[in-house]
């Protein structure tokens, strides 16, 4: 089966679903391929990025450690973190930031494999065969599960969808997209990164 996105979705009720461990260890003997499982235990086989996508998503991570650098407050993560969220979902943003005092309470066992937490920031950017509606799903999923800040960016509309404080802004590329007080000092301007 597809799913919105064009992801193939892995139906596995007929095994039992997965364990937690044994989701790590699935995905540990297909590294050559990235996967996800949503809350009703359905394992999602992600699709790669195009050039454009990965370039914006570099950018943007790069601009996120440096702030981290600077600051001291937390953990960034790549598309290549998977979490295990409280819905038992595993996701991967294509940016995160957990505070280091979350991070800091979790054995090194969970560090290693799927951090049992939702992170505290997310990004997600919609590459062009993305479906939007899907996208605001996940973002509501993030923001469900105990994430503070989320950003939607938008390549097409040049706009980010800013998700806190049980609100959502739309932010336009020329304006400063800010870390506001969970991570004071992060603020891009995308219009300078996505011409």
């Amino acid at each position: 089966m597809l799913n919105e996105l064009g992801s193939i979705i892995l139906d596995t009720r007929s095994l039992g679903g997965f364990t937690d461990a044994e989701f790590y260890q699935f995905c540990l003997d297909n590294r050559n391929i990235k996967f996800e499982r949503d809350a009703f235990a359905n394992i999602i086989v992600m699709s790669n990025t195009g050039g454009k996508t990965g370039y914006y998503n570099t950018e943007i991570l790069a601009e996120l450690a440096i702030w981290n650098r600077q600051h001291k407050t937390g953990i960034c993560f790549d598309s290549s973190t998977a979490f295990r969220l409280p819905n038992s979902a595993v996701r991967s943003p294509d940016a995160a930031w957990v505070a280091v005092g979350r991070w800091n309470q979790l054995s090194e066992k969970e560090k290693e494999q799927f951090p049992p937490l939702c992170p505290d920031f997310v990004l997600e950017i919609k590459s062009a065969s993305d479906q939007l509606s899907s996208l605001k799903s996940k973002m509501d999923e993030w923001v469900a599960n105990g994430c503070r800040l989320a950003w939607l960016i938008n390549p097409e509309e040049k706009a980010t969808l800013v998700y806190s404080s049980g609100q959502i802004k739309t932010i336009s590329f020329q304006e400063v997209l800010s870390g506001s007080s969970l991570m004071p000092g992060l603020e891009l301007i995308l219009g300078s990164i996505f011409k």
